[in-house]
């Protein structure tokens, strides 16, 4: 098959595709966490007292009874088996932002040749997979190759059902044979812990006798493409970088803005409709489903759920999307930037911090100004956020979402906080030595008679801040669409801890000299706002006056994961996750190594496979049309037509061009001495890629000049608007 063939048979199988015609699905009571081992089925089949025992564990923290593991294990076995599973899986989370479980049976043989369903304690608190295949930034080597993985009981196993059968799947931490953490849960867990103690400090100092454990929360608003499988099978770039590395622009983008919130594609909706119903059973509160701004781009939003589970839940519905799309016929695209020059996805992570004994701590209630327990717990995140915003551009600093950062999609590279006006009067006036009141919600009258009055929020909200307050909360908006959440949380969490530690001492130093609380308070967040009120901006983000005030400010623009990820490698940052207890130094230093490592080579995965595509596709499919055309030229001229050779001078030109960039790509790959990992992340950053979108400037013009029925690769056009 040449030319477009394929194209056109992709296009007649999705235009001819049969629906698959789901199924309304049932009632939400009747879906809702029916393949999960909740509390509910726990009680129902566990001894009271040890479901007192692993219940107590579950919502206050403390370490699980060791002596109730096989009780527990038996049990959840049983409920398994009746679900229909034969095997078990740990499943964790390693430093790749992907998934990874191993897969063991309940099979138990026998002396006497026979078998038995068997699952013992020691196999649900304990597993073993390789320790040195996964990423570990030299923690551990190659012939060093144990590993473990532990039950984390706060977040419930659950049973994932696929076409191969039902596994029953247990959430578990990763270390090393030596301790370190080798996954991305271990310090999430840990930095839950170390804010909680703080919290709980700061909130005994503010005159609250009773304090519950402090969690955190997360909902995070994951975005993505889907494409239809016919075209990206035919694309080697979507199926090994999940990006278009070539594409011309289609006449068409999201210029008209008609794609956002527009009715989405019946067969969108159809796998949407399956997506949530699995999520459902899974006990995944999704929420919201709508069409994202570029075409082809879709949004799924759960509730807000405590931060180790939503991240397990998150690392799940990207599961769920790619195995559900495969059914529908699509491929579901996480990367941050799938296609240049409309809209990328990112992973909007909405966080707060709150308990059972006060609520929502970031909740500022209608009178934020006389609200201290809010007022403590903004300033400690606005002063966390002004020390370690760098910590926070490179907890979010991947190859991909270097494409998207600083778009008009997404935030820039610079941290900043907004508050919104109400807020920033408050702290504004806390600055200035007095608190007198706080902006009221007021009614906003549409001028309908039939319309009530609505109520007018006293803020506005900020789409270009990357960490805005936004109600209740704040959303850490540069999270990219295919990341963990884990990493941002735990970065979060560490900073916060860290500033509450700070305001418990300021605090309590001001107390023993005798100032009374509310004035102590206001002394602390005077400091707060006066050493680190710069980080607050309410602006526009994208404009070139914020990043001169920005620089003013002396806040840092990392535009590259290359500049990025070298932060992890400053005292200040080893200091302070170190006196946390989240990440020891050679945990942290592990990770540097890893994510750089993963940034180099996915560059180097895409530059080799623009150096091929561009040699066996694009280039014969090129030479194939200016054969053709001048043949057709010449033919011509030899019975009197005479016909410009503009365009065969263009192509001509442009292939030469292409040719040439491919050449330098190729030579510059082969360069391998590097004196450190930051040299080495900056030639990715500064030599190759440049190269690259060099090679695409030249191919992406030849598809505007090449006939159609000559051109191979399904074309942005086709891969957006055809569902």
């Amino acid at each position: 098959m040449s030319g477009n063939e394929s194209r056109l048979q992709a296009i007649s199988k999705i235009t001819n595709r049969e629906s698959l015609g789901l199924t309304p699905p049932g009632k939400l009571e009747d879906l809702w966490a029916v393949d999960v081992f909740s509390l509910s089925k726990m009680q129902a089949s566990l001894p009271k007292n040890v479901f007192k025992s692993l219940k107590k564990t579950i919502q206050s923290g403390e370490t699980i009874d060791p002596s109730i593991a096989d009780v527990v294990a038996i049990a959840m076995k049983d409920w398994a088996i009746s679900k229909g599973a034969l095997y078990y899986a740990h499943v964790f989370y390693p430093l790749t932002n992907a998934t990874a479980e191993k897969h063991d049976g309940f099979i138990s043989v026998q002396s006497d040749g026979s078998v038995i369903s068997e699952f013992v304690g020691k196999l649900l608190v304990q597993g073993e997979p390789d320790g040195s295949s996964f990423p570990n930034g030299g923690i551990r080597s190659t012939f060093e190759a144990r590993g473990y993985t532990a039950w984390d009981v706060t977040s419930p196993a659950y049973i994932m059902e696929t076409d191969n059968g039902a596994t029953l799947c247990i959430p578990t931490v990763f270390v090393s044979w030596t301790g370190e953490a080798l996954d991305k849960k271990t310090p999430l867990l840990r930095s839950n812990a170390a804010m909680n103690k703080a919290a709980t400090k700061v909130l005994k100092l503010l005159g609250n006798t009773e304090v519950a454990p402090v969690n955190s929360s997360c909902g995070a608003e994951q975005e993505y493409f889907l494409i239809d499988a016919n075209f990206a099978n035919s694309r080697p770039d979507l199926l090994l970088a999940g990006r278009t590395l070539f594409g011309k622009a289609a006449a068409k983008g999201q210029q008209f803005d008609d794609h956002y919130f527009g009715a989405i594609p019946e067969r969108v909706q159809l796998f949407m409709q399956e997506i949530e119903e699995r999520a459902y059973r899974l006990g995944i509160p999704a929420k919201t489903r709508h069409n994202e701004v570029a075409p082809g781009q879709f949004e799924i939003a759960p509730f807000f759920e405590a931060a180790n589970v939503a991240t397990d839940h998150q690392q799940l519905l990207m599961t769920l999307l790619r195995i559900t799309a495969k059914k529908h016929g699509f491929v579901c695209l996480l990367h941050e930037k799938p296609f240049k020059g409309i809209n990328g996805s990112g992973k909007h992570v909405n966080w707060s911090v709150g308990n059972a004994t006060q609520g929502n701590l970031l909740d500022p209630g209608d009178t934020p100004h006389s609200n201290a327990q809010f007022l403590v717990f903004c300033g400690a995140v606005i002063r966390g956020v002004h020390l370690y915003g760098s910590l926070l551009r490179a907890v979010i600093a991947t190859a991909s979402n270097d494409h998207r950062l600083g778009a008009n999609e997404a935030p820039p590279a610079i941290m900043s906080v907004y508050l919104g006006s109400q807020l920033e009067d408050v702290f504004e006036q806390i600055s200035q030595g007095a608190v007198t009141g706080s902006k009221v919600k007021d009614m906003m009258n549409i001028g309908v008679d039939t319309l009530p009055l609505l109520p007018k929020d006293p803020g506005d909200r900020n789409r270009t801040s990357p960490f805005a307050f936004t109600g209740n909360r704040f959303e850490f908006r540069a999270v990219g669409s295919g990341q963990s959440v884990a990493g941002p949380l735990v970065a979060m969490n560490t900073i916060l801890a860290d500033s509450l530690n700070w305001m418990a001492e300021a605090l309590e130093s001001e107390l023993a000299k005798g100032t009374e609380l509310n004035a102590a308070i206001h002394l602390v967040l005077k400091e707060v706002m006066d050493e680190h009120g710069a980080i607050v901006f309410n602006g526009n983000g994208y404009s070139e006056e914020w990043h001169k005030l920005a620089a003013e400010r002396g806040l840092p623009n990392l535009r590259t994961a290359a500049d990025a990820l070298p932060v992890l490698k400053q005292p200040h940052i080893i200091e302070l996750f170190e006196k946390m207890g989240v990440l020891s130094p050679v945990e942290l230093a592990s990770r540097f190594e890893t994510y750089t490592e993963q940034y180099i080579l996915s560059i180097e995965v895409e530059a080799k496979l623009v150096v091929s595509m561009a040699k066996t596709i694009i280039y014969p499919t090129a030479v194939t049309y200016l054969t053709r055309l001048s043949g057709a030229i010449a033919s011509l001229k030899e019975i009197g037509v005479e016909l410009t050779t503009e365009t065969v001078e263009k192509v001509a030109g442009l292939v030469k061009s292409m040719m040439d960039s491919v050449s330098k790509l190729d030579m510059a790959l082969h360069n391998h001495d590097f004196a450190s990992h930051e040299e080495h992340l900056q030639y990715s950053a500064k030599t190759i890629r440049p190269m690259m979108d060099n090679v695409r400037e030249f191919a992406d013009a030849l598809e505007g000049e090449v006939a159609d029925e000559l051109w191979t690769l399904p074309t942005y056009q086709e891969m957006l608007f055809i569902k």
